[in-house]
């Protein structure tokens, strides 16, 4: 029953080499069927809202959802600021309630990049909230971003940026994409192996949605902490509500179609955390 951060959950998946589902959540549907799958697996979870969702309902509105469903239930939860694009952004889902923020100053130059997220870690840290940040691009389109992902990551870059940053987790760029993959994904396994090497913080992979079990597996061996799903939740709860629709012309109640969407979602997060290896860790993640 804990509305918390992400900073014990991540480190215990470190620790034991597993990692967290982040997903991320459009509406009230979305959040019950991630906190029901995290009782259900008795795993820890992070739920997260991107900008673009942020313009659909304000932080305060999801902070207060995902706050009232993690606390009546026995789940560990975290909200967290997918790809804040800037301070603004940052500061006003902190004030809301937030416990973890992303600042992703990637697309900047690399003293730019540390500069923003220095900031932002200031702030928080006030706060009590964790940090992660971007360095390299994840490819593809996130919100009003468009990315060819071409710019990977860095070791060296990675190690001077953790240490001048002082950033809780590191989001890296090794060939994955935001949204629907148009062909097949070449991870680039031997960087993420070398950035782990120099850099003693949780790493983050985005782009996970499309990707095989087995990639998100070999990412995890070579220190993934947090792998985000996005993509693939709004298909299976569009999905859901328009084979019901199909199969009943004349619904109009909602409440009967968000059911449905919730079991989708409530299915594939169940089946990621599985992917994960988060099933049964709840207890790991609070010691």
């Amino acid at each position: 029953m804990a509305y918390v951060t992400t900073e014990k959950m991540l480190r215990a998946a470190q620790r034991g080499g597993w990692a967290v589902g982040a997903f991320n959540a459009e509406n009230l549907e979305m959040v019950q069927a991630i906190v029901a799958a995290a009782v259900e697996a008795r795993s820890p979870v992070i739920i997260q809202t991107t900008t673009s969702t942020l313009k659909y309902a304000s932080p305060a509105a999801f902070a207060g959802m995902v706050r009232a469903e993690s606390e009546a239930a026995d789940a560990d939860v975290a909200l967290h600021l997918d790809h804040g694009a800037d301070f603004a952004i940052c500061a006003r889902c902190l004030r809301a309630g937030y416990s973890s923020i992303m600042i992703d100053g990637s697309k900047e130059p690399l003293e730019d990049n540390i500069a923003i997220t220095q900031r932002v870690v200031e702030m928080c840290r006030a706060a009590g909230a964790p940090v992660e940040a971007e360095l390299g691009e994840v490819g593809g389109k996130e919100d009003a971003t468009v990315s060819s992902g071409a710019n990977l990551t860095n070791p060296a870059d990675a190690a001077r940026f953790v240490l001048e940053t002082g950033v809780d987790s590191l989001a890296v760029g090794i060939g994955t994409a935001h949204g629907i993959y148009k062909s097949t994904p070449h991870l680039d396994i031997g960087r993420l192996a070398e950035i782990r090497k120099v850099v003693d913080i949780p790493l983050v992979l985005h782009g996970a949605s499309g990707l095989t079990e087995k990639d998100v597996r070999d990412c995890i061996e070579r220190g993934i902490c947090k792998v985000n799903f996005a993509t693939e939740l709004r298909q299976a709860f569009t999905a859901a509500v328009r084979d019901f629709l199909t199969a009943d012309a004349d619904a109009f109640d909602p409440k009967k179609y968000g059911v449905k969407a919730r079991e989708a979602v409530k299915a594939q997060v169940l089946a990621r955390m599985a992917v994960c290896g988060s099933v049964g860790k709840l207890g790991e993640a609070r010691a």
